[in-house]
């Protein structure tokens, strides 16, 4: 399967330990099998950082047999929880060796947020989540797995949308 990353320079070798802590699934490399939303990520980090914006490409092997994986097939109460905790700052992903779910970008987070500060119950978020378009995330937590399972093949530069 191809995925993609989004960053503000090319990533031959990515390295778990580079990534922030504050993250949906917490400290971890992430890819997207879309590639608009790692396009997106690229000109936030460029922007964000410096550096010039690039789409990273790479083959992964979609053999989990061996691994220790979570799996959020959807927006419910414990992936709520899980981002939530995360974005917090627990260490909860280091039991795992991938973690696949859907983005809490922007929009989403927005909602998150209501529920995070105590605005809204879980109920009231998780139903409004779902009028939300979501894209996937796959957090290699672990350098072993991202070594593993992940192997680059090309990075293109992207352009600045007006």
């Amino acid at each position: 399967m191809i995925v993609y990353q989004g960053s503000n320079q090319i990533i031959k070798n990515p390295q778990v330990s580079y990534s922030q802590k504050y993250l949906d699934f917490g400290q971890g490399f992430y890819v997207t099998t879309f590639e608009g939303q790692a396009k997106k990520w690229a000109l936030r980090k460029a922007k964000r950082y410096g550096g010039k914006p690039a789409l990273n490409i790479y083959d992964f092997n979609e053999d989990f047999s061996t691994l220790n994986m979570l799996n959020f097939a959807n927006e419910d109460e414990n992936w709520l929880d899980f981002v939530c905790a995360c974005r917090n700052g627990e260490t909860l992903n280091s039991k795992y060796d991938l973690i696949i779910g859907n983005v809490a970008n922007d929009d989403v987070f927005k909602t998150v947020d209501m529920y995070f500060k105590g605005i809204w119950d879980k109920k009231r978020t998780i139903e409004e989540l779902r009028y939300y378009k979501m894209n996937n995330q796959y957090c290699f937590t672990n350098q072993k797995t991202l070594d593993d399972f992940l192997t680059f093949k090309t990075a293109v530069s992207v352009e600045v949308e007006i």
